[in-house]
């Protein structure tokens, strides 16, 4: 009787496994598919732009993996910005990211929350670098640059 509920219980086991070595495996098939995607985008995009760190799936509003930085930029929750979230924390008009002789610069506009550069609130513009980390309400962005 004991063999039978042993057997059983085993055989349950091994299935289990099985599948979980499965899903395991699903998940990095997926995650390595949407690297490449993202890596396709970024082509598209230009050699400057604003990089999501966050999980998308994982926030509440709509937001973009990729934001181009072509010429001054405006982030804010209005419909009157270049970038627009919609995300509570973020003011109507929260920062600006001004390109000048070749080099960019974020400033504050004078936003409730205000916006962090590499974890330091920013009061005056900034110079930003490639693979800084921007951070505006809940989002974080990567600061990318191929100049």
């Amino acid at each position: 009787m004991f063999d039978i509920i042993f057997s059983g219980l085993s055989s349950i086991f091994r299935y289990l496994f099985i599948l979980l070595i499965y899903l395991f495996m699903f998940g990095i098939i997926r995650l390595i598919y949407l690297d490449i995607k993202g890596i396709k985008n970024k082509e598209i995009r230009g050699n400057t732009y604003l990089k999501l760190i966050n999980r998308k799936d994982s926030l509440p509003f709509k937001v973009d993996e990729f934001y181009s930085l072509v010429s001054n930029v405006t982030i804010g929750r209005s419909k009157n910005n270049k970038i627009i979230i919609k995300d509570p924390y973020i003011s109507k008009k929260h920062a600006k990211i001004i390109k000048e002789r070749n080099q960019y610069f974020i400033e504050d506009l004078n936003s409730a929350n205000g916006t962090f550069l590499n974890s330091e609130e920013i009061m005056d513009a900034a110079i930003l670098k490639n693979g800084d980390i921007i951070t505006i309400g809940s989002i974080n962005f990567l600061f990318v640059t191929e100049q």
